[in-house]
């Protein structure tokens, strides 16, 4: 049952929501053990940078012709099979004997992530109702949520019993798939199917390319700045002195941050429009990731408050590229969550370089006035309001 137009269909967003939350919280596992990896391979920070971007690469930017294919047929193998492999590969990575083989099972494991992301995404539009931009949002909180409990759970399995001990991890994740499976419905169609790939995207985002150009611009400034913050900061508090669990409590308080600021976003966005609540989210960035970096005896709740606005953009942006481009939401989906995600992730190895020269506070430093330019870029944005 999809549900009407006004009507929300929370069963079915709560099961998408679900889905989310169980691949990306084996997503998760990767860099809050990036200080664990450094020590058994004595990584240096160009070597972090590149496996935090090859994550990136393959879990987002390789997105879209996955959102092609899944608005032109209808199969659950990507909603299904892509958490699947996030979860089989990626505890993986605890025992791999060498670097190659590190950022092999990383590899795989985040192709996973690129499968399921845009599919589920698309699914939300058709159960949201006339609640779209919240049930975006809670759809992201699935992401983000996971990404803040799934390094305090990873973070702990390797402090108390070792590396070796991660594969194990996948047991949870495998049950839970299991049960997804019976529940989870055929994705729709867009009724794209005798489209190729670059006439799908005339078809879709013809009339409305500048506009969806400059959001996801946005999306890559965004992902650029919060990445780059938690790449770095585990690697900056655990060379201060921060345990390891420590490290992963500060990452997983930054992406709860963002996941109920995502929520807090959406509500607030299906009021007052999209504008407003970006310019704000954004203002507030900047002063919080200063304090997360500058009053170290704060780092946890600096932390959240620095996620919860840099983060909670997102489901706005994925939102606002689906009203725009009704007729591809899978496609709209991945250029936001997808191709915007991993362009500023692939970026992470210049902040890499950077910090191996100047050290990686200086560098986050200027990271952090970002946002500034961001709110400008939003100034050119169309006005939008996601009430339907």
């Amino acid at each position: 049952m999809k549900g009407s137009p006004k009507e929300t269909n929370m069963k079915m967003i709560l099961l998408i929501f679900l889905i989310h939350f169980t691949g990306d919280f084996y997503g998760s596992f990767v860099n809050p053990l990036l200080p664990a990896f450094v020590e058994k391979f004595s990584l240096n920070l160009t070597q972090v940078g590149i496996l935090a971007a090859i994550g990136r690469i393959l879990s987002f930017v390789i997105q879209p012709p996955v959102g092609y294919v899944a608005d032109h047929y209808r199969t659950r193998f990507f909603v299904v099979g892509g958490p699947l492999f996030s979860i089989l590969f990626l505890p993986l990575a605890g025992i791999a004997p060498n670097f190659p083989v590190l950022f092999l099972l990383i590899a795989l494991g985040s192709m996973g992530s690129s499968m399921y992301h845009p599919t589920a995404a698309g699914m939300v539009s058709t159960y949201s109702g006339s609640r779209f931009a919240f049930s975006m949002a809670l759809y992201n909180f699935g992401g983000t949520f996971a990404f803040g409990c799934g390094p305090i759970f990873i973070t702990y399995v390797v402090s108390r019993y070792g590396l070796s001990a991660s594969p194990y991890t996948a047991a949870l994740g495998l049950i839970i798939m299991a049960l997804i499976f019976r529940k989870i419905p055929l994705p729709g169609q867009e009724g794209l199917k005798n489209f190729g790939f670059f006439a799908s995207l005339r078809e879709v985002f013809g009339d409305v390319w500048k506009a969806v150009a400059l959001i996801w611009a946005l999306a890559v400034f965004r992902t650029f700045v919060g990445q780059s913050f938690q790449t770095f900061i585990p690697v900056l508090f655990s060379r201060e002195g921060y345990s390891l669990l420590s490290v992963g409590l500060i990452v997983s308080l930054f992406n709860v941050g963002g996941a109920l600021g995502g929520l807090l976003a959406g509500m607030l966005a299906d009021r007052m429009g999209y504008k407003p609540v970006l310019y704000m989210v954004f203002g507030l960035s900047v002063p919080a990731l200063y304090l997360l970096l500058f009053v170290p005896k704060g780092a946890l709740p600096f932390s959240f408050l620095s996620g919860c606005f840099i983060m909670s953009a997102l489901p706005l942006f994925v939102a606002m590229a689906q009203e725009m481009a009704p007729r591809g939401k899978s496609m709209a989906s991945s250029l936001m969550i997808g191709l915007a995600y991993g362009t500023g992730g692939m970026m992470t190895p210049i902040t890499g370089r950077l910090a191996d020269h100047f050290s990686i506070r200086p560098v986050l430093s200027v990271m952090a006035m970002l946002p500034l330019l961001m709110m400008v870029l939003v100034y050119f944005m169309p006005a939008g309001k996601s009430s339907r």
